[in-house]
């Protein structure tokens, strides 16, 4: 593992100094790469979902481990768009004169190495490592063992293409097994930041036993609370897409929570609807006093299901449904379908999370969505990046001063002035 590291701490000092046209190109050629190679994707792909099938893996996980042509669709159009964007790195964000003939600008720059480990999601291996490429980063990836033939059979066609693209053939790495990633935890001297996507007790327990900085993309469990004043079919609408557009995924909704004074109007309509799309309520008291469903476990809440199922609470005001949110949601996405804009206002204000919607689906929370060409994932946490975290995630900065043979002792004698004036 050590080896690898080198190895991508070596290609990550040439890949800081690519020129954009290059990393476009590689992104490119990429998308290219997988089109040809989509044969070979799906056959791999096929005996991966059929071991795992075999093995007792739990449908939510096995729907994530589809690779089809609808992924193949999906990930080379990230690709393309992801080429489209412009340079993340090399931008000025600040450009300031100390004193007459000095100047200091900060400019964007790549981190460096990243580590990721992320689930059993295929696609996530073409997202993060695209990503890593325009951003001019060595990536080390780990994705989940019941999708190895998959990752490998991907890993080896961006590889071959980032290289015939000119890029260092150890742009990426790919870890194999739970030993490498504990090696990967102590090698802070080469590996500047690890990005786990998983469960907020995976999360704790990469921080918990690596000095190396980590960008958590912890648990999905989002909410849609109806409030009083509201559309119905508008609240239909962005309820059933929070929760069946692809439930699978950590942006679906898991709770819906609705005000008792919409209640006995909404949740007879939301029903069968659910009902028709395969879904399973689980209401608290006063939600079974109204529809017939199971009932909720209420000293529970906070469940990721990643299925089609949904907890349905009653609440008695816009303040319990955001009390409720901060204390059992995970800081993903939260959305209220609201005609009150001053309730709008306090809940995208007062709820903690990284996505705060007004009358749309918690399925929008995407980088790609968003137009950051990829994300790597929805970063929970509140320092260097949050939300979909896209190109402006994956760089840091560095400060450049240029001067005419300035000292500070000139400046302490007072023979010079700092002007400090922004350019």
């Amino acid at each position: 593992m050590k080896d690898k590291a080198e190895k991508a701490r070596a290609a990550s000092l040439v890949l800081a100094a690519t020129e954009f046209d290059l990393r476009n190109t590689a992104l490119r050629m990429a998308a290219e790469a997988l089109q040809k190679a989509k044969a070979n994707l799906f056959d791999a792909n096929r005996a991966d979902r059929d071991d795992a099938a075999e093995q007792g893996l739990a449908p939510p996980l096995l729907h994530r481990l589809v690779f089809d042509e609808g992924k193949l669709s999906e990930v080379i159009r990230g690709l393309t768009a992801l080429a489209d964007l412009p340079d993340p790195i090399g931008r000025v964000t600040l450009s300031r004169e100390l004193t007459p003939g000095l100047c200091l600008y900060r400019v964007t720059c790549p981190i460096g190495v990243i580590g990721v480990i992320f689930e059993s999601r295929p696609d996530a291996l073409v997202q993060i490592a695209s990503l890593c490429v325009k951003t001019g980063n060595a990536a080390l990836l780990k994705g989940g063992s019941e999708a190895k033939r998959t990752n490998r059979a991907l890993f080896e066609a961006l590889g071959e293409a980032f290289s015939r693209a000119g890029l260092p053939q150890d742009t990426l790495g790919l870890m194999e097994t739970r030993d490498e990633v504990g090696q990967m935890l102590g090698l802070d001297s080469l590996i500047d930041l690890i990005i786990p996507r998983g469960s907020n007790a995976f999360v704790r327990e990469i921080i918990k036993n690596s000095r190396i900085p980590v960008m958590g993309h912890a648990d999905g469990v989002c909410h849609v609370y109806v409030d009083a004043m509201y559309d119905k079919e508008m609240a239909l609408r962005v309820v059933l897409d929070s929760k069946t557009q692809y439930a699978a995924v950590c942006n679906a909704a898991e709770t819906l929570l609705v005000h008792t004074h919409s209640a006995d109007s909404f949740l007879p309509c939301l029903k069968p609807m659910m009902d028709d799309a395969g879904v399973t309520l689980y209401g608290c008291r006063r939600t079974r006093g109204i529809i017939a469903c199971p009932e909720a476990d209420e000293t529970g809440w906070g469940r990721e299901y990643l299925d089609l199922k949904m907890d349905v609470r009653v609440v008695d005001s816009l303040e319990e449904a955001i009390a409720h949110i901060n204390r059992y949601g995970s800081g993903h996405t939260d959305a209220i379908v609201t005609t009150d804009s001053a309730a709008a206002e306090t809940f995208m204000t007062r709820v903690d999370s990284a996505g705060v919607f007004h009358n749309c689906s918690t399925r929008f929370s995407d980088g790609f969505r968003y137009g950051f060409g990829a994300e790597v994932g929805v970063a929970t946490g509140k320092l260097h990046a949050r939300g979909p975290v896209g190109t402006e995630g994956l760089t840091t900065y560095k400060y450049r001063l240029i001067g005419k043979g300035h000292t500070v002792g000139d400046m302490a004698s007072g023979r010079a002035f700092y002007t400090h004036k922004d350019l």
